[in-house]
């Protein structure tokens, strides 16, 4: 089996070193890497040429490709039979590719793979396979990280593996498959990877799980930083008609019924308060259980502020939701007439992928 590595990315200079070094020291290594370039004004595509002679490496550079675009020229350009994409972003642990392949390899021939996962006499059940989800965790290094990683990413133990779909800095697929789900939509920029599974869910059965297979990325650094990217993705959900259930219940709680308890805290008991307080309690109730696992590594002021910042961030990404979708939906509207748009959706309307 030929495996192809694909990632794309645009201005990212110094900091794909770990990456690429981490795709190096791979126990697996892959047959071929193909990353695309969207036109970096840095010196990316110089640092990736120096990693030529350690790597089967294949530079493309694509001047204003978004990242469904470099992800289908990337996918195109491969001679692999099987495709494992990553982004940026992140590092790879050493067995990634190996903990990742083992599902498609459990299918064939492959007894190594198959003793190098717990998980592979259950894949080799399956008929047919042609996509894996592997999984991800944050890299914080530093406080507000910490805090950020445990407001808004699950615990491998919160996945419900039958029903997740995978980020694509961590899934492997068939060649064919991804030719049967038509690729990557070229027409968003943003929640692309989440369309594409679907869509690949469809064309090609069920994702097998790699919850081994496991790659670290660094979450925003700044509120900023995370109110831009929350917005992004909001704005791709209402370009692409997705959540429309979670978003109104989110305008509900924020203009309705928040308001609703403050008037009653002010105008009829004090008491009131209580009932707002027990809310936002078991709002951030999952984020602060994910964020005990942090604490004994934080000094007393650190950990203070680590869980005064849980609400913080949550509210900040729920405005930042807030302000995307609409913004998105007015752009769905205006592009009405273009046939991609109106994709199928399959399942989707009864499966959610769990991301918070």
């Amino acid at each position: 089996m030929r495996v192809t590595v694909i990632c794309t990315m645009l201005n990212e200079g110094e900091s794909i070193r770990r990456l690429m070094d981490s795709l190096v020291a791979q126990t697996r290594q892959p047959d071929e890497v193909v990353i695309v370039d969207g036109g970096s004004r840095d010196n990316t595509v110089a640092v990736l040429q120096e990693y030529a002679g350690r790597l089967p490496l294949c530079v493309l550079v694509e001047p204003g490709a978004n990242i469904s675009r470099g992800r289908n020229v990337a996918i195109a350009a491969a001679t692999g039979d099987v495709i494992a994409s990553v982004d940026a972003g992140v590092w790879l642990e050493q067995q990634w590719l190996e903990r990742l392949l083992a599902p498609l390899m459990a299918n064939g021939e492959s007894q190594h793979a198959t003793r190098n996962t717990q998980h592979a006499n259950l894949q080799s059940a399956i008929c047919n396979l042609q996509s894996v989800a592997g999984f991800f965790v944050p890299d914080p290094q530093t406080v507000f990280e910490i805090a950020l990683g445990a407001t808004t990413l699950p615990t491998i133990g919160e996945i419900a593996p039958a029903t997740f779909l995978p980020s694509s800095r961590s899934v492997a697929f068939t060649k064919d498959a991804w030719a049967a789900a038509g690729g990557y939509p070229e027409w968003i920029d943003y929640c692309e990877d989440l369309i594409f599974d679907f869509r690949l869910r469809d064309a090609a059965g069920p994702f097998a799980w790699a919850p081994e297979a496991v790659v670290h990325f660094r979450p925003r650094g700044s509120l900023k930083a995370f109110f831009k990217q929350y917005y992004r993705y909001a704005r791709g959900d209402g370009k692409a008609d997705l959540w429309r259930k979670r978003h109104v219940i989110r305008y509900g709680t924020y203009l309705i019924a928040l308001p609703g308890l403050l008037a009653l805290c002010i105008l009829h008991h004090p008491l009131w308060l209580l009932v707002l307080l027990a809310g936002l309690a078991g709002y951030c109730r999952t984020p602060f259980r994910r964020l005990q696992l942090h604490l004994p590594k934080l000094s007393p002021a650190d950990r203070v502020r680590a869980v005064a910042l849980v609400p913080v961030i949550r509210a900040v990404g729920d405005v930042a939701k807030m302000f995307g979708y609409p913004v998105g939906w007015v752009w769905r509207i205006r592009n009405w007439r273009r046939p991609e748009i109106h994709w199928p959706r399959g399942r989707m309307n009864h499966e959610a992928r769990t991301l918070s």
